[in-house]
């Protein structure tokens, strides 16, 4: 059941795909929806003026300008919001780029799912790194909306990407309030030459037999393909049969405070052409 909702607005970046879908995903659910927006603070302080005094005001107009920055872009979320008739509320955020991510992630963890927009490769800024920091840190559901995405998030047809593992069963249960909904499942399953077989007890049988339990109908789509193939296995799987959102575990992990995706979940990142709910 989804009652909170976080959905972060980039500063930085064209907003529109992903306010469209979070409004439509509160109302869709009834559910109370903050907007966390990032103004980023500019100022480097080894270039700032000599003496304490210079350097306060410095940081204090950059801070205020960070500010109208993300107040600026949450004024458009306000907007859509209000028209929509949901219960909304703005947080407004100036902050350095180090802080940044830490700060939306700890937002986050209070709330039951947080929506963010897809990082665009192509576009250097820092708005770019927040979604992947809020899938580490936050301890909760992520859900990335393309940065192609146009109209409301309405999702009828959902496929689960599963490999039986620990985070494809976490972010399954994560997204049962969007499974309860669904008009149509689809459980793929893409075994690489790499990878083995999964085993009976988590089977895509099995996870078909689970669902029925709890009264919901799946089918199963499964295909072959080498393991740097998986990735552009599922999206064409999606294509073709009309998924319009995908459910799969956020694969990576933390080294040196650098975060790093594994091989399928960085491709749905860099190229992913439906909303993708992931967990990690």
């Amino acid at each position: 059941m989804l009652r909170d909702i976080l959905v972060h607005i980039p500063s930085e970046r064209p907003i529109r795909p992903v306010v469209d879908a979070a409004v439509s995903l509160a109302m869709t659910h009834a559910a109370h929806l903050d907007a966390v927006s990032i103004g980023f603070e500019y100022t480097n302080v080894d270039l700032a003026p000599d003496g304490g005094a210079a350097l306060a005001a410095l940081v204090e107009i950059e801070c205020e300008r960070a500010l109208a920055r993300a107040n600026a872009t949450l004024a458009v979320f306000e907007a859509e919001a209000r028209n929509a008739g949901i219960s909304y509320a703005l947080q407004p955020l100036p902050s350095v780029s180090a802080d940044a991510a830490a700060a939306v992630s700890g937002l986050a963890r209070l709330h039951d799912l947080t929506v963010v927009l897809q990082p665009e490769a192509g576009r250097d800024t820092f708005d770019n790194t927040v979604p992947q920091e809020i899938l580490f840190q936050s301890g909760g559901p992520v859900l990335l909306i393309p940065y192609t995405h146009k109209g409301p998030f309405e999702p009828k047809h959902i496929g689960i990407a599963w490999d039986g593992s620990r985070l494809a069963a976490r972010t399954l249960h994560d997204a049962m309030p969007f499974l309860t909904r669904a008009q149509a499942i689809t459980v793929i399953t893409v075994n690489g030459t790499e990878i083995p077989e999964i085993p009976a007890e988590v089977s895509a049988a099995a996870l078909v037999a689970h669902l029925a339990r709890r009264g919901l109908t799946a089918r199963i789509e499964s295909m072959s393909a080498d393991r740097a193939d998986i990735q552009p296995t599922i999206l064409s799987i999606a294509a073709d049969t009309g998924i319009d959102l995908i459910v799969m575990g956020g694969y990576g992990h933390s080294r040196l405070n650098e975060r790093i995706l594994g091989g399928v979940t960085r491709g749905m990142f860099q190229s992913m052409t439906v909303p993708t709910l992931m967990s990690h």
